[in-house]
């Protein structure tokens, strides 16, 4: 019988609404006991939601040190803008309660240190919520990586390409913290999406690390084109400038010779893309032409891309052949809903995460480094070992049926 979960959620803007309400609260072992927002009204709206849904009011509060009062917590959902994610998790885990963060870069190299640190002096359960790592595409290819179908894994691509402007251009109205980190800042902001799939299946943190980082930016003109056109050229945005290039493109080396590049692109007219493939020396996975190619079975001259759902049949992660034969639900094609099924599991069940706190040091500090590489002409920068060196021998993977690092039938 599984456990029951109380819950407190922490930032109730779009991500939290969506996030939570859709693939938490439906579950019968899991209770939203305590809401929180600076902003009055969605705490409102969303308790209000909560006990339509389940005939139980939440807890309330602008302050999310009150959360961390609240009786019988089993765990905080952090969903706020990217500023407070680390001071929040932080603060939880010294009180003993669990954390599952929501994504984003970090502002400083130094917030993953100090995530590491309070991780390992308390001991306290702790999951990044990173949901593109249980995506079909990107799961199928871990178990095709794990059973040595794409042989030494050479190079990977990755990238979060999202048209934002409408978001970014009335981020003001809509209290989006996205906005001021787009004039403010230049780098790629939102690194965990393209990055998190690639890094479980090079091993990253567990056999291998990512050692060094060059990244590049090109000008900022989306945003001041689109807000002319959306509100006005003499708006203040149309004539604000821009620290945000349109696009930031990342190269990485890692320890045992891989080479990961990143691309962010989110302020000029696209199609939506993470830019995933995974190349190795027997074959390779692409999400862009929706293909699977094998060297002993295909040929080059005569190929023919979009074999993706026949490739599906046969190579599967154990984990989507049961969730499509269930049902798939939840949000984000799905990836939402497995991505909570881990989380629970593994609180549930005293295991660790399979998203792990090396894991968000790792990833989301090169937010501050690829700023810092491209404030200084591409030169290359160091990606520090967030596990001082356990990455060579760590203990043993745990498996389990939601495991990233073992592959369980």
């Amino acid at each position: 019988m599984k456990k029951h979960s109380n819950i407190g959620v922490i930032g109730l803007g779009g991500r939290g609404d969506y996030l939570v309400l859709q693939n938490a609260m439906p579950r019968d072992n899991v209770t939203i006991s305590a809401v929180c927002d600076i902003l009055e009204d969605r705490v409102v709206s969303y308790a209000d939601q909560v006990e339509k849904e389940t005939g139980k009011r939440p807890v309330t509060t602008t302050d999310w040190k009150e959360v961390m009062e609240v009786p019988n917590l089993d765990a905080i959902i952090i969903t706020t803008g990217w500023v407070p994610h680390v001071e929040i998790a932080i603060a939880a885990m010294k009180k003993g309660i669990p954390v599952g963060m929501e994504i984003g870069g970090f502002f400083s190299v130094d917030q993953a240190w100090q995530l590491v640190h309070t991780y390992e002096e308390t001991g306290t359960f702790f999951m990044l919520l990173e949901n593109c790592c249980f995506g079909r595409i990107e799961l199928m290819s871990l178990n095709m990586v794990k059973k040595g179908l794409l042989g030494k894994i050479v190079h990977a691509t990755a990238g979060y390409c999202h048209d934002l402007r409408r978001q970014l251009a009335f981020g003001r109205e809509n209290k989006h913290y996205r906005l001021d980190n787009y004039l403010c800042r230049n780098t790629d902001n939102y690194p965990m999406h393209a990055l998190g799939p690639v890094a479980k299946c090079i091993d990253i943190n567990r056999g291998n690390r990512m050692l060094a980082l060059t990244a590049m930016a090109s000008g900022a003109y989306g945003m001041n084109e689109y807000c002319a056109k959306e509100r006005g050229a003499g708006d203040a945005l149309a004539r604000a400038r821009f620290n945000q290039g349109d696009v930031i493109h990342t190269t990485i080396r890692c320890a045992n010779g891989e080479t990961i590049t990143m691309t962010l692109a989110t302020t000029t007219p696209r199609n939506y893309s993470r830019l995933f493939s995974v190349w190795g020396t027997k074959g390779m996975v692409n999400e862009e032409n929706k293909s699977v190619f094998l060297d002993e079975r295909d040929h080059c001259e005569n190929f023919t891309t979009g074999n993706l759902e026949e490739s599906y049949k046969e190579f599967d992660h154990p984990i989507w052949k049961k969730f499509t034969t269930e049902g798939v639900k939840g949000g984000h094609g799905g990836m939402d809903w497995l991505m909570f099924d881990a989380f629970f599991y593994c609180l549930e069940n005293d295991l660790p995460a399979p998203i792990d706190v090396y894991d968000a040091a790792a990833w989301l500090a090169l937010t501050p480094l690829i700023e810092d590489s491209i404030a200084m002409g591409g030169a290359p920068v160091a990606i520090p070992d967030f596990t001082n060196g356990k990455w060579m021998n760590r203990e043993p993977a745990v498996a389990h049926p939601h495991s990233l690092d073992l592959i369980v039938e």
